[in-house]
């Protein structure tokens, strides 16, 4: 039980001090007469906060970047009407920084024996699990000079799932499959492992695939066409340890390194490959195997809502190791990692022969388009030390480029906007050369 602004208003307004007490209380507040009579109307005219029954429905998952919805649904059993103030407590993560107050506060009119519905939206900032917390609740009276005052606790959780804004590229990526898979004019020899079908010759196609034996049957010219192909497996690996958490723009390189794993989830489980997700830095992190084509991209998702990146290095033997076991025959296993010099030349290239041998492997990574910016800097001392640096960091960054590609690697260097779509044409590359 507490005062309002108003009640303590109308007191300093009083003249006729006398005393009121209450339940609970430890001493004697001094107002007027009139006053303690209205005070003690309304505290007994306001319904009370622990009877009421509170229940939630709503969303339980949202993409990072968008809105949930969660309803609160309040039924007063009491027999007097509840007029209340409400706050719905979330992690403040829950919300984009200043809006916490207008989305958690509420008022609601309850009648007796009624029910009504209040929606707190959330517009979370990272990714996992937020889990609601308690909720106060403010019962007033009908003059508002006095108020009850409880908390409920309601469980409910809401999953906020990578952003996979890489989504715009997939049509695009799909045409392209199409077109490697034989279902248009365009596919020539060499595109594709698998012979698919005859179909008549129109002008433009490689007269490598005419067929002269079934143009010899026919009064037409005759083509094969070709498919890649299918069924082959793919395992994307996420480097979760120290170098994933660097920052590019407003975001860490491992959401960006998410972003492209889920557009080549979607793009291979739509060309029928079978797809499994491992992210390690020291120990499993995370891992998706097995998954019929129906589930894989909605298992990755979740996979990677509750992965943060880890203030650890990479056991880069662990993770090949744990890659190995994970896809022990032959597949494509891209890896998202960084393309620092020490971390490659003293963690990953000393073992990547072990993945070679067998598997074909794509390495992926984030670039930061500050450094490009620097790299283009005059007009002063200090832009020209800044040019100088970004120079030598790309000078780097590529040699330990060409030290993969040496070793039989494909490397996909691109800023967090590009990788996605450019780490789909790699995999595109591949199927079309027939390397899958």
């Amino acid at each position: 039980m507490a005062l309002t602004g108003r009640t303590a208003l109308l007191a300093a307004l009083g003249s006729l001090p006398v005393g009121i007490w209450a339940p609970g209380w430890t001493g004697i507040l001094a107002v007027n007469a009139p006053l303690a009579i209205a005070c003690a109307c309304d505290f007994a005219l306001a319904a009370p906060v622990r009877r009421l029954r509170l229940t939630r429905s709503g969303d339980t998952s949202v993409r990072l970047g968008d809105t949930a919805d969660v309803t609160l649904t309040i039924t007063n059993p009491s027999r007097r009407l509840l007029r209340a103030d409400i706050r719905d407590a979330w992690p403040p993560s829950s919300w984009q920084p200043g809006t916490e107050i207008a989305a958690s506060r509420h008022e609601a009119t309850v009648p007796a024996g009624e029910r009504r519905r209040v929606t707190t939206r959330l517009s979370p900032t990272r990714r996992g699990d937020r889990h609601a917390d308690r909720v106060t609740i403010r019962s007033y009276g009908p003059l508002r000079l006095f108020s009850r005052q409880g908390t409920h606790r309601i469980a409910w959780s809401v999953r906020v799932l990578p952003a996979f804004t890489s989504r715009k590229h997939l049509p695009s990526k799909l045409a392209r499959l199409r077109e490697l898979d034989g279902r248009t004019s365009v596919l020539t020899r060499g595109e594709g492992t698998e012979f698919d079908s005859l179909r008549e010759y129109v002008p433009g196609d490689d007269t490598r695939s005419i067929d002269w034996r079934a143009t010899a049957r026919q009064t037409t010219v005759a083509v094969r066409t070709w498919r890649p192909e299918r069924d082959r497996h793919i395992l994307l690996v996420l480097d979760t340890g120290r170098t994933s958490a660097g920052r590019v723009g407003d975001a860490p390189r491992l959401d960006a390194s998410m972003d492209a794993a889920l557009l080549l989830a979607s793009l291979a489980s739509r060309a029928g490959d079978r797809v499994d997700l491992l992210a390690y830095d020291r120990r499993v992190r995370a891992v998706v195997q097995g998954r019929a084509a129906g589930e894989t991209l909605s298992s990755i998702v979740n996979a990677m809502a509750s992965l943060d990146a880890e203030l650890v290095e990479t056991d880069a033997r662990g993770l090949t190791a744990t890659a190995l076991r994970t896809a022990p025959r032959s597949s494509l296993i891209v890896l998202l990692t960084t393309l620092d010099t020490a971390p490659v030349e003293e963690g990953l290239l000393p073992v990547l022969p072990q993945l070679t041998r067998r598997h074909t492997v794509v390495v992926a990574s984030v670039a930061d388009p500050h450094t490009a910016h620097m790299a283009a800097s005059r007009g002063s001392t200090e832009a020209v030390y800044e040019a100088a640096a970004a120079a030598q960091a790309q000078s780097e960054r590529s040699r330990t480029a060409e030290q993969l590609r040496r070793h039989g690697v494909t490397v996909v260097d691109a800023t967090p906007e590009e990788l996605a779509p450019a780490l789909a044409d790699a995999y595109l590359a591949l199927k079309a050369a027939g390397r899958l």
